[in-house]
């Protein structure tokens, strides 16, 4: 249970304490969405689950997850008698995250069958519990990330006799027997310019007169450092400069004899946030592993497994928001200033629909990549153009505004949420990790060109979106604003893209992530009518994130006061308040 259940006789009731409120019945929206996207007879059978988790979240998973950030995870080298151990002692609240994780919820198998026939439920599923549970601890999602993408990519790309030998503990939900998985790929010379890497793979022959791959190198940054098996980008002796010359490896933690395979973790890293979890460097000392698919493709088989881990990102940094937000919710309903409550104020109003935002908008874009990876893996091709370019999207955009979403949340608890005991301080330092971690923002962006020109992946989600707006049903003046608004975005990007002009990347990025977003929202508020929430969201993102606005003009409409008020009470909204949100001239 958690370690407060209640305020004190002698503490203050103006300090609102949101420890033991339900994060997922005090969602005004999940239960809609998902319902909506699930479909009433596999949400009816997964909501008691739902509920059951977002009450540990807020409960004795919080209570655990602050623990394990105090009590970070410590490498010993050796044992008292100087024999070599190479052990991560994890504190146990970390440990019974960890169960939880991937054993009680199965976050990293539940996508993986180790059974022919075995049915999996539909990505949406798994990312709307990770979404729950990172509201709690969000260290830990990293690890189970990278065992989900490592198994998909093992999956995908490696031998059959490699599949059938770790594929069972992967997909395992097994606490002490299931594996779990990271990504060595990071050198100091390298970092995003994956073409420099270094780490040599040596073809070499065994006792037994067997070939094996040896690895031989420095990973700088590499997270979950005692995972079972992790794959490493490596490059053959006798392979050329360049991307072209990369392989990619699985590198076991214990080889079949029961001993230690040959690298060394150096050190842990001493981070600003995600602490809980261990990332360390490596040494590779003639390490076996086995190589994934072709030499010189290590690369293209790695991003596989990369954009999965970007995703996870953003549905991570989807989390962080509605965690931060829901605090501040809190917060302003419960405590009072200067004679009224903070929700009642109209300045607080705006500074909390300014946090919605984009935490909504991050919730509608990972729950339709969820949706469109599940046809995507079905063999839809267009689905699968629209999940390669909407996820380094969702990547770029989302994981930047949760560090501003966070730190607004902060402010609105005030001094009190500056300190360590509560959960502000630990959201903010997380958060950062987002835009940096599986490339930069700037990386990211460039990538999202790429996937325009490159991938034709633009108009394949322009098709999508269009197609999406043409059957929502919804009002003829909404469909005019949104289509004008996409087809200003796609143009822009195509624009960038086509000139090569990446100083304006971002920019063109950022649009097209406004533009999607907005356009999902719209839909959705057609499909849950008559509440009309989301509808008005993506009128205020297009009004406030696409439409050129003048600092110095200060009037306020009513009408917009009127449905911030409602948005942030978790009221419902009618059609007609949410048309009152569009533009007075409308598309242009």
């Amino acid at each position: 249970m958690s370690e407060i259940t209640a305020q004190p006789a002698h503490g203050s009731s103006n300090i609102p304490d949101s420890r033991g409120i339900n994060f997922f019945t005090s969602d005004p929206d999940l239960a809609r969405l998902l319902r909506l996207h699930l479909g009433d007879t596999l949400y009816q059978e997964l909501e008691s689950q739902f509920v059951s988790l977002g009450q540990r979240a807020s409960d004795e998973l919080d209570a655990w997850a602050l623990s394990a950030d105090r009590n970070p995870p410590q490498l010993r080298h050796r044992t008292r008698r100087g024999e070599a151990l190479q052990s991560i002692d994890k504190h146990p609240h970390y440990v019974a995250l960890e169960r939880v994780a991937y054993s009680e919820l199965g976050l990293a198998s539940l996508s993986h069958a180790s059974r022919d026939g075995e049915k999996t439920p539909p990505p949406l599923v798994k990312y709307a519990l990770t979404f729950l549970f990172v509201q709690a601890e969000f260290g830990l999602c990293c690890p189970v990330s990278m065992t989900d993408s490592l198994t998909r990519t093992l999956r995908k790309f490696g031998a059959p006799e490699l599949v059938a030998r770790f594929l069972p503990m992967l997909a395992s939900r097994d606490f002490d027997t299931l594996f779990q998985g990271a990504m060595f790929m990071t050198e100091q010379a390298a970092g995003s310019d994956v073409a420099r890497i270094a780490t040599r793979a040596a073809l070499q022959t065994d006792a037994h007169g067997e070939a094996v791959w040896r690895l031989y190198g420095d990973k700088w940054f590499c997270s979950n450092a005692d995972a079972d098996l992790a794959m490493v980008l490596a490059r053959p002796d006798d392979a050329p400069a360049g991307i072209n010359g990369l392989a990619l490896f699985l590198l076991p933690k214990t080889l079949p004899d029961g001993s230690r395979n040959a690298y060394r973790i150096v050190r842990l890293k001493d981070k600003l946030g995600s602490r809980s979890m261990a990332s360390g460097e490596i040494v590779l000392e003639g390490a076996v592993a086995y190589l994934i698919g072709e030499v010189g493709r290590g690369f293209h088989q790695m991003a596989d497994m990369i954009n999965m881990s970007r995703l996870s990102n953003g549905v991570r940094a989807a989390g962080l928001m509605r965690r931060a937000l829901t605090e501040a919710l809190h917060i302003a309903r419960n405590r009072e200033a200067f004679g009224r409550k903070l929700i009642d104020m109209p300045l607080m109003q705006r500074q909390l629909v300014k946090m919605m935002l984009p935490a909504e908008q991050a919730r509608s874009m990972f729950m339709q990549i969820a949706l469109l990876l599940g046809e995507a893996d079905a063999g839809d091709r267009q689905a699968a153009k629209c999940v390669r370019i909407l996820t380094p999207l969702i990547k770029f955009r989302a994981c930047r505004d949760a560090r501003r979403v966070t730190g607004d949340a902060m402010e609105v608890r005030g001094g009190t949420g500056y300190i360590e005991e509560w959960s502000d301080a630990r959201l903010v330092r997380d958060a950062h990790l987002g835009s940096i971690w599986e490339g930069t923002s700037n990386i990211v962006a460039l990538d999202i060109a790429r996937a325009a020109k490159r991938d034709g992946a633009l108009e394949s989600l322009r098709s999508w979106l269009q197609d999406l707006l043409g059957a929502a049903g919804l009002p003829a003046v909404s469909v005019a604003l949104l289509r004008w608004t996409l087809a200003r975005a796609c143009d822009a990007l195509t624009r960038v893209a086509d000139s090569g002009r990446d100083e304006w990347v971002r920019q063109a990025g950022s649009a097209l992530y406004h533009a999607s977003s907005a356009v999902l929202m719209a839909c959705e508020g057609a499909r849950l009518a008559p509440d009309y929430r989301r509808l008005a969201l993506a009128h205020l993102v297009v009004q406030h994130k696409l439409l050129p606005s003048d600092p110095l003009d200060l009037r306020s409409a009513d009408d917009e006061i009127e449905v911030i008020d409602a948005l942030v009470a978790g009221r419902d909204i009618t059609l007609d308040q949410s048309l009152r949100l569009l533009p007075a001239g409308g598309a242009q």
